[in-house]
């Protein structure tokens, strides 16, 4: 018994000591590797990061089907170039502060002087003409039009404009070109003039030395035409360079309740840029008004200066359709002799349509127009026994421009110029005379706009004229245009 008790108790050792042993076996095992538990706690924490995201998930799905159970909102949709709009907005960088716009500020008295904008711009052309140079100075007469075959260097003109304090504002503006016909520089002063901001009763006085309002065009500065050239009845009542000189002129906005305003001026009636006036000497030479010879005078009094009267009204005929309509005169002394005296009058219209949803103003139509006459009386010169005459020239152009495609437009125009009248001495009659005769000019035209700062544009003329030797002429011109800075707006 005792012997089996033993036995026994020996069993039960070695059952607990080979127990003892595998335990530690074990956990020594467990401490030997401890990527096996790091794995195993990654395991665990994929499975609760599924869950949850499924949870996400299934929370995600019931609003979705609650939404779809409600009646859906009507909403009216975007017109896509609306969404572009947003579109494109949303991917500019907001601004962290509004740009600095004074390129000079000091204070001078109780005055501050701003000088805000300044600006280059510039106009190149090139291109050809079945017409040999001569006859295409005549052909195109406006300093600003391609005069030549090859290369013309149209107007580059270097702009300022400011507040010179809360009553006046000013603007200048300075143009250099490249006479195309002997090379020389020119330098000349295109505009400089003060405008009045707070005169009472819808009352503006403009001062210094400006265009003469009359109609769109002549106001207008060549880098703002649609077409290459200036119209061939401008170039033939207001000279080569525009109707400008020194002067003021009243502008009064009526209280009627569409834009309407009534202006009236005064000013010189001297140089070559009031060619059908007192003009100059110079320009004589080179384009006697109906051949009749230059008589130099002096200003006597108020009646040998030049007198402006313009009203013009605009209306909204909808959302999209704008017009504009304008009437204006001229009236001055000549440069026939001490009786000779001018009128000009004319009217102008403009149409342009642009809908609301236009991406950066395309798509666009313009269709604009003038109409204008002279009635020129030349007095008598007995030194080249010349009777007094007055000689009626008259002509319009209309022009139409269809905006297309974004940075892309296409347009047409059409000038038709007559007259009465003889042209003498040096001309022998109008039909010589390349500045009176009788001319139709057809302009098509193709214009791309890269950007708001460059413009590419090409333009054909056919031109039929009594002066030319063979009856018409083709010419092809192409013309490029740069801008620097900002440029004070012009006129609508």
């Amino acid at each position: 018994m005792l012997y089996l008790s033993l036995k026994k108790g020996s069993l039960i050792m070695l059952m607990t000591l080979t127990a003892l042993a595998v335990g530690l076996e074990t956990t020594q095992a467990q401490v030997k590797n401890p990527e096996l538990e790091a794995l195993k706690s990654e395991i665990e924490e994929l499975r609760r990061s599924d869950a949850e995201k499924q949870r996400k998930l299934d929370d995600l799905q019931r609003r979705i089907q609650v939404m779809e159970a409600q009646p859906a909102a009507v909403e009216k949709p975007a017109a896509p170039e609306s969404a572009l709009d947003r579109a494109l907005k949303e991917t500019e960088p907001a601004a962290e502060q509004a740009p600095k716009t004074d390129l000079f500020s000091r204070q001078i008295g109780g005055t501050t002087f701003r000088l805000i904008d300044i600006s280059l711009d510039a106009l190149f052309a090139a291109g050809t003409s079945t017409e040999r140079d001569s006859s295409i100075q005549n052909l195109e007469g406006g300093d600003h039009d391609p005069r030549r075959r090859g290369f013309t260097v149209q107007n580059i003109e270097l702009s300022f404009s400011g507040a010179v304090d809360p009553y006046f504002t000013g603007e200048a503006h300075i143009v250099y070109l490249i006479d195309p016909v002997v090379g020389d520089t020119r330098v000349e002063l295109e505009e400089a003039f003060l405008t009045t901001q707070a005169l009472p009763y819808g009352l503006q006085l403009k001062g210094g030395f400006f265009f003469t309002e009359f109609g769109i065009i002549n106001p207008t500065h060549p880098h703002a035409w649609d077409w290459l050239d200036q119209p061939v009845i401008n170039t033939r009542l207001f000279g080569p360079d525009g109707l400008r000189q020194a002067g003021v002129r009243l502008g009064w906005l009526t209280p009627l309740p569409w834009y309407s305003e009534v202006q009236v001026g005064v000013q010189n009636a001297n140089g070559e840029t009031a060619s059908s006036f007192f003009a100059n000497e110079e320009f004589f030479e080179e384009r006697p008004i109906g051949g009749r010879p230059f008589v130099a005078q002096d200003v006597r009094n108020l009646g040998d200066l030049l007198y402006l009267a313009r009203w013009v009204n605009s209306w909204n005929l909808s959302d999209t359709v704008t017009t504009k309509a304008g009437f204006s005169g001229l009236y001055g002394p000549n440069a026939t002799g001490p009786d000779g005296d001018t009128w000009i009058y004319g009217a102008d219209l403009k149409l342009t349509w642009r809908p609301t949803n236009n991406f950066r103003g395309w798509p666009f139509f313009l269709w604009q127009s003038e109409v204008m006459a002279r009635d020129y009386t030349a007095d008598s010169n007995p030194a080249f026994d010349l009777p007094r005459e007055t000689l009626h020239d008259w002509g319009l152009y209309t022009q139409a421009l269809h905006g297309f495609y974004y940075g892309w437009a296409a347009g047409l125009r059409y000038e038709y110029v007559s007259g009465s009248g003889e042209s003498v001495l040096t001309y022998d009659g109008r039909r010589n005379d390349p500045f009176r005769d009788d001319r139709h000019r057809i302009s098509p035209l193709l214009v791309w706009q890269p950007s708001e700062f460059s413009r590419i544009r090409l333009q054909y003329n056919y031109d039929r004229a009594t002066h030319l030797e063979n009856g018409d002429a083709h010419s092809l011109w192409l013309g490029v245009e740069f801008l620097y800075g900002a440029h004070p707006a012009h006129k609508y």
